[in-house]
């Protein structure tokens, strides 16, 4: 099947887009137009959803022109194709996710097609996603669907469990540029999907090395590879007969056994003994262990992105973090109840205490995909909030208060939940005073203290936390913890026809929301009520000026307007506490950058909002506590005798007998080198110089 020329289908896209244009409302696809290679493809509809229609359509091009697309029109050609609209987990009122894939149960592509064929074309559709309401276009989206018979969708993938070998003995992998099932790699001349023909195209670039599929490849020891004339001279003498098969790159993508052995049925039911120190005291990151020598867990979010149900709580270390479940597959865990950890001491054991509440609007965080007509069948409690408090006094946990809030749900209702768990850990003579972060030095992931003498409830800095459209009317804050770089930002919403003085004002206005304070805490335990001590005015630099403005101004066009917040905080080591390194702040700098902000046409300048993006910045420099001796000017100058810049280190002739020398006592090493100069006087005495010297 051949593809259509270019410009007809080009003029065809322009056409179709020039006619939906003015049909176009709230309603909009992003992205507008997708080329499909695979089996699925989603997009977002974004706007007022509500009693909207989503409909599938197939377009049949004529002489590379689309017709124009009807809404709310059957249509009996989709069939090859399944449309799924569900609402979106943020903001479901005002988003929708729509997913588009092609039927399993038809193959239109068959795996007997000659080896010739292989790589061609065997599916080649346009697709049209209409959103309309009482039967009137709002929004549409354009697919191109253009499969390939060698794809992963035409051929089926085996079921069949993959036996690793052991690397000890044979490479683990001996193709890895082979990434794609059931297709072929471009440029990876190993890959056994690859016919001849196809090969033929890139075999004078293929990948090379090991990721080419060279993983054993021979040493440079082996006598048989040192046979070239770069190789020195006396390598024949000292190089190494030895099989190939016998390679040091065995093992070079894993470390470690891979191959399961056979186990008796004792050793299978016994499990790995977990590192736990927990009875000689808890030190900040270790887990948190209960009497049955297991970690005690709370669903975490991992570095992917994705919740991890089994995460083990650390020591001293906050999080508050939410976590998507599906309904279906959601079971409660009342394992907290009966949980019994252990405080820290030799045979010490705290039980949590725990309470429960009811959510007051559970469509919070409830997302239904159907509503039931029938309320008559059975409930059950889901739990959508669980909050620990853990008090913690020196290395030990003294009180653990949990607070679970649920939801009363149909025991067949379908959708999504969205919970959220928090952990607080709070010394155990805490009240209602503000929360330390550290004791006396900042503790890393703690909240930066601050303080301002006109706001009391200014305490911390802050960073925006984006959600839905990232707009920063809707942005929430978070503090900037200790030790962690971090960027984040939002988005204003600017006219065209936008006043540059007034933008400049709102800008600026929202970047120093984050920084309300006018003071910082040099070490985690600062006392609020002494801001003379142990607190660090904030350094404002640069303060933009929001009324300079040209004095020739263009709509939609304005220059130097502040978009980002650059927060730069010295940090440095004060010491340490039981030999725990304890870290200060020694300077804090704020300072705008500015940018020209022109706004964004398409083929016409509407008169919408554009969005103008700004952002905030944390970086934390560590500096020496001591700064380092200056270099005398006989190092500068005679860089030869400089042991950092040359192999030769003269002035470590006499190593051993120098203070740097810690390899054993000052004592034995003068006794040898004694020694050794005592040998060195009598080779002298007996050489054949001083026995002619004796004759004469």
């Amino acid at each position: 099947m051949g593809l259509p020329p270019p410009s007809p289908l080009l003029l065809g896209l322009l056409l179709l887009q020039g006619v939906l244009r003015p049909l176009w409302g709230d309603l909009v696809f992003i992205p507008a137009f997708i080329h499909m290679t695979g089996p699925a493809v989603s997009a977002s509809l974004v706007g007022g959803t509500e009693d909207v229609t989503v409909s599938l359509a197939l377009l049949q091009d004529k002489e590379g022109l689309l017709p124009v697309p009807a809404c709310g029109v059957p249509t009996n050609e989709t069939e090859d194709w399944s449309l799924t609209v569900t609402p979106t987990v943020i903001r479901p009122e005002n988003a929708l996710d729509v997913t588009v894939r092609l039927k399993r149960g038809r193959q239109r592509c068959s795996s007997n097609e000659m080896d010739s064929f292989s790589e061609s074309l065997c599916m080649v559709q346009t697709l049209l996603v209409s959103a309309s309401r009482n039967s009137s276009c709002l929004a549409h989206l354009l697919i191109r669907v253009e499969i390939y018979a060698n794809s992963s969708l035409a051929h089926n993938a085996s079921e069949n469990v993959t036996v690793i070998p052991n690397q000890v003995y044979q490479p683990l992998g001996p193709c890895p540029c082979n990434l794609t099932a059931g297709a072929c790699d471009l440029r990876c001349c190993c890959d056994q999907e690859c016919s001849s023909n196809l090969t033929e195209l890139f075999r004078e670039a293929c990948f090379t090395g090991v990721f080419g599929g060279d993983v054993n490849p021979e040493f440079d020891h082996l006598c048989s590879v040192q046979e070239t004339p770069g190789a020195p001279g006396w390598f024949p003498f000292l190089c190494v007969q030895s099989s190939p098969a016998n390679s040091p790159f065995l093992g070079y993508f894993y470390h470690g056994s891979v191959s399961p052995g056979q186990h008796s049925s004792f050793e299978v039911n016994l499990h790995t003994d977990l590192r736990d120190f927990s009875d000689f005291g808890y030190k900040q990151g270790d887990p948190i262990m209960t009497v049955d020598k297991a970690y005690f867990t709370i669903p975490q979010v991992s570095l992917a992105g994705q919740c991890a149900q089994d995460a083990p709580v650390a020591f001293l270390q906050n999080f508050d973090v939410r976590c998507t479940t599906n309904l279906e597959v959601y079971r409660e865990q009342d394992g907290i109840i009966n949980a019994k950890i252990k405080n820290g001491a030799v045979g010490g054991i705290v039980t949590p205490k725990v309470t429960y509440e009811e959510a007051a609007d559970p469509d919070k965080f409830i997302t239904r995909t159907e509503t039931l007509l029938s309320n008559e069948s059975a409930s059950r409690n889901v739990n959508v909030e669980e909050h620990y408090i853990f008090r913690w006094n020196n290395n030990t946990i003294s009180e653990i208060n949990v607070t679970i809030i649920r939801a009363k749900i149909n025991a067949h209702q379908k959708g999504s939940m969205t919970q959220r768990f928090t952990v607080k850990f709070l010394s155990y003579n805490s009240g209602d005073e503000k929360e330390f972060s550290g004791n006396p030095g900042y503790q890393l992931g703690k909240p930066v203290r601050a303080l301002n003498p006109n706001r009391l409830n200014e305490t911390t800095l802050h960073l925006w936390q984006s959600a839905g459209r990232g707009l920063c009317a809707s942005a929430t804050f978070k503090p900037i913890l200790f030790g962690e770089n971090a960027l984040s930002g939002c988005l204003l919403e600017v006219a065209i026809h936008e006043n540059c003085t007034q933008l400049r004002e709102n800008a600026v206005k929202r970047l120093d929301s984050l920084i309300q304070a006018t003071h910082v805490a040099m070490r985690g335990n600062s006392d609020y009520n002494h801001p003379s001590d142990d607190w660090l005015e904030i350094i404002r630099a640069d303060a933009p000026d929001t009324g300079a403005d040209p004095p020739v101004s263009v709509n939609g066009i304005c220059v130097d307007i502040p978009a980002r917040l650059h927060i730069r905080i010295l940090i440095s080591d004060a010491g340490a506490v039981e030999g725990i390194t304890q870290q200060e702040i020694v300077g804090i700098e704020t300072r705008f950058s500015t940018v020209n902000w022109q706004f964004q046409c398409g083929l016409t300048c509407e008169d919408k909002a554009d969005l103008f993006p700004v952002s905030a910045s944390v970086q934390f420099i560590k500096i020496p506590a001591r700064l380092p001796r200056p270099l005398t000017r006989f190092q500068i100058n005679f860089t030869e005798y400089d042991c950092n810049r040359n192999e030769v280190c003269w002035p470590q002739l006499l190593y051993p007998l120098t203070r740097y020398y810690q390899g054993e006592a000052y004592s034995q090493c003068v006794a040898k080198s004694l020694l050794l100069v005592s040998f060195l006087v009598l080779a002298a005495f007996l050489s054949n110089p001083w026995t002619r010297t004796r004759k004469a």
